[in-house]
């Protein structure tokens, strides 16, 4: 054992698994320099562990851990956009296996639902806890330009058709002047531009949010020309056509293609606004949930029983 929770053994061989399937993820540039920083990973990578298998015994102790229909359900969809020779073939690219891929999703949800019992569903914020943050932030509200409400989907010259942060496996086509064309034909074609996002784009930092990159200034939007000429001339719900994404250099990293959600003019937002009472609403829910979320995992620490073997190897 690498080492035991509540007598669980995590053995050697799953952490082995783990640290090369992480050194795979990395790409092919990516080296350990010497065997001090091989075991610092491989202790990271430990610790992950234990923490999953804390939440997965509290799962199955509280009952709510995904059954088999659940993972069945959850790989289905994921599988939805591919035929399944494309899925196969994503799947050798990333040296992953069926079932693998099944016992992550697994945990994935069983995680999910354990949290949304023990915190997310327990969470409520007030009309007065709301009224009072927009006493205490009036002037966040009170915007001196207009803000344009956009979402996008990036294809990156760079980065490989591979799975984006949701773990979705992306396009098997490399060229990414092809890709975007197929974003751009799927969008046509009517389908849901948050769900092409999140199973498509290369930005991971907005992809699990269907794309969306907020509200952005229009003196931040007319940094760049182009997107800016091609926003402004939208109605909302409105994409636009492929554009070229720039880097520092002036180089083309990447093509994108926008879509305007809404346009806020000028001035003060009141309380009574909805879209204020929304945002105020979810600020307020999301940052409670992770302080909850971050004490909850401490607890279950506190109360699991853990030994790590390959710590005590290491110092000895």
């Amino acid at each position: 054992a690498a080492a035991t929770v509540n007598d669980k053994e995590i053995s050697r061989s799953e952490l082995e698994g783990k640290y090369r399937a992480f050194k795979d993820s990395q790409g092919a540039s990516y080296q350990v320099q010497s065997a001090e920083q091989a075991d610092i990973l491989r202790l990271a990578i430990l610790r992950q562990m234990i923490d999953e298998e804390i939440l997965q015994q509290r799962a199955l102790k509280l009952n709510v851990a995904a059954s088999d229909d659940d993972v069945n359900a959850e790989l289905t969809a994921r599988k939805a956009p591919y035929t399944q020779e494309e899925f196969d073939r994503q799947l050798r690219q990333h040296n992953e296996t069926l079932e693998h891929l099944k016992s992550e999703l697994r945990h994935s949800l069983t995680e999910n639902r354990l949290l949304n019992k023990e915190i997310e569903s327990k969470v409520n914020v007030t009309d007065a806890q709301i009224s009072a943050f927009y006493d205490a932030h009036k002037e966040d509200f009170n915007y001196q330009e207009p803000r344009y409400h956009i979402a996008r989907i990036v294809v990156s010259v760079t980065a490989s058709p591979i799975a984006n942060s949701q773990n979705r496996t992306g396009m098997s086509d490399a060229d990414p002047k092809n890709r975007i064309q197929t974003v751009e034909n799927k969008l046509e074609n009517g389908e849901e531009f948050g769900v092409v996002a999140m199973f498509f784009s290369d930005d991971q930092g907005t992809a699990s949010n269907g794309g969306d990159l907020g509200f952005v200034a229009e003196s931040e939007l007319r940094s760049d020309p182009e997107v800016y000429n091609s926003i402004i001339k939208l109605k909302s719900g409105r994409n636009t056509g492929i554009l070229p994404i720039f880097d520092g250099a002036n180089y083309a990293s990447g093509y994108a293609i926008y879509r305007l959600i809404s346009k806020e003019a000028a001035g003060q937002r009141p309380l009574q606004d909805v879209r204020v009472q929304q945002f105020i609403h979810q600020s307020l829910r999301d940052a409670r949930i992770q302080l909850l979320r971050n004490a909850y995992f401490e607890t279950l620490r506190n109360n699991a029983s853990v030994h790590n073997y390959l710590a005590d190897q290491i110092l000895k």
